[in-house]
């Protein structure tokens, strides 16, 4: 009995998909909720699984080709037998190191573009070392190993008595390399040319005092952790609790523009900002105004684990009326965030510096971070723009604002 292998059911976000990795070939067994094939999206890579233990037989969608929501994708053969089987005991131990090292291969933790680069280079995953958090393959690692890979060859002849002299590469050849762009970073360049031209941004800047801050932080910082599970507090749940509260003062940065009408939200839906091996991915903190800074830890902590992993759904990153995105994380002391449509507004958070700063008449070093708020001037005002991020700057140099409500 013929099983059908459909794609997933996609939301209305989300047109179309295309067909990534198929892991397994016609002709092979596969077991029931076992990973048969990748398919990328705008916005995330969708794993469908075997609904069956089988055989897997034509593929009717190969990878590279564009897939619609439900579409047949192949099929599975119940109860069939693998065309791979060994067909006599002596042959038997080929086909058995052959599932070993398959079996190893799909214990080794890798990103889902690291998967597909070490598959299409012939490389086994669980041959290579992972750098990533928790020895997880990076799509660096299986690079590094195709390198090693090619330069593998030339040293072998160099134990040969008659070998060659080695060919020396000149220090000023240059080399290019030119690989497909992902439907993900295909759809981030689309949507920021598109936010540029439709839109009238404009950015402002201020600077924040984070010695209050960074004093609460660590004075609490070990008994918050040991409160609530191991939710370690960090800078991030401070700016999203004081961007709540100013979206609550300013509605219209929490706007968005509907045609010719403005859309008011009466929540707010933070995304925040994360980078992973397939792109920056903008995952939503659901009611963030609701939310306690242990819940905003912890909801960025798991949305950050699973970008890396690739585990984020369609859902998760599907929304959100504002969006908060954290530069600093990576040294950048100022920059110019980019709207993310329909979504009127931006914060941009940067590198804390040691700077002079004049207080109370005197010359004193304090931790400063600079705050750049992007906005859509046909909603927003320059008036508003500039108070909502005074707001923001109010509140977290001043934390006990955030209780007191004022």
């Amino acid at each position: 009995m013929a099983i059908e292998i459909k794609a997933p059911t996609f939301p209305e976000s989300v047109a179309d998909g295309t067909v990534a990795t198929w892991h397994k070939q016609p002709g092979e067994a596969v077991k029931r909720d076992e990973l048969i094939v990748d398919i990328e999206t705008d916005k995330v890579v969708l794993e469908v699984l075997a609904t069956a233990d089988g055989v897997l037989g034509a593929i009717v969608k190969g990878e590279g080709e564009t897939v619609l929501s439900d579409e047949v994708l192949g099929s599975i053969q119940e109860g069939g037998v693998a065309a791979a089987a060994p067909a006599a005991a002596p042959a038997a131990a080929a086909p058995a190191a052959a599932a070993a090292a398959a079996a190893s291969d799909e214990d080794a933790i890798g990103a889902p573009a690291a998967r597909k680069l070490a598959e299409e280079n012939g490389i086994a995953l669980n041959s290579i070392k992972g750098t990533g958090k928790d020895g997880r393959i990076t799509k660096e690692d299986v690079v590094a190993a195709i390198e090693a890979k090619k330069s593998a060859p030339a040293a072998a002849p160099a134990a040969k008595p008659a070998a060659a002299a080695p060919v020396v590469t000149a220090a000023g050849d240059r080399t290019e390399k030119r690989v497909p762009m992902t439907r993900v970073r295909a759809t981030v360049a689309k949507r920021l040319v598109e936010a540029q031209s439709n839109m009238a941004m404009l950015t402002t800047f201020n600077e924040v005092d984070m010695t209050e801050v960074m004093a609460l932080r660590s004075k609490y910082k070990d008994l918050f952790e040991k409160t609530h599970n191991g939710v370690r507090l960090g800078f991030m749940s401070f700016f999203v609790k004081a961007a709540t509260e100013a979206l609550k003062r300013f509605p219209a940065v929490n706007a968005s523009i509907d045609g010719s009408d403005i859309v008011y939200h009466g929540y707010a839906d933070v995304g925040v900002a994360v980078s992973s091996d397939r792109g920056l991915v903008v995952p939503v903190l659901r009611n963030a105004e609701q939310m306690s800074l242990a819940e905003i830890e912890n909801g960025i902590a798991t949305f950050g684990k699973k970008a890396r992993d690739g585990k984020l759904s369609i859902d998760e990153m599907t929304g959100g009326t504002f969006t908060i995105t954290n530069g600093g994380t990576f040294g950048s002391m100022m920059s110019t965030p980019i709207v993310n449509p329909p979504q009127a507004a931006i914060l941009g958070m940067h590198n804390i510096i040691q700077r002079p700063m004049a207080v109370n008449g005197q010359v004193v070093i304090r931790p400063m971070m600079y705050l750049a708020l992007s906005y859509d001037h046909r909603l927003i005002d320059g008036k508003e723009a500039v108070t909502f991020l005074v707001t923001i700057k109010n509140l977290l140099e001043d934390p006990s604002r955030l209780l007191l409500d004022i």
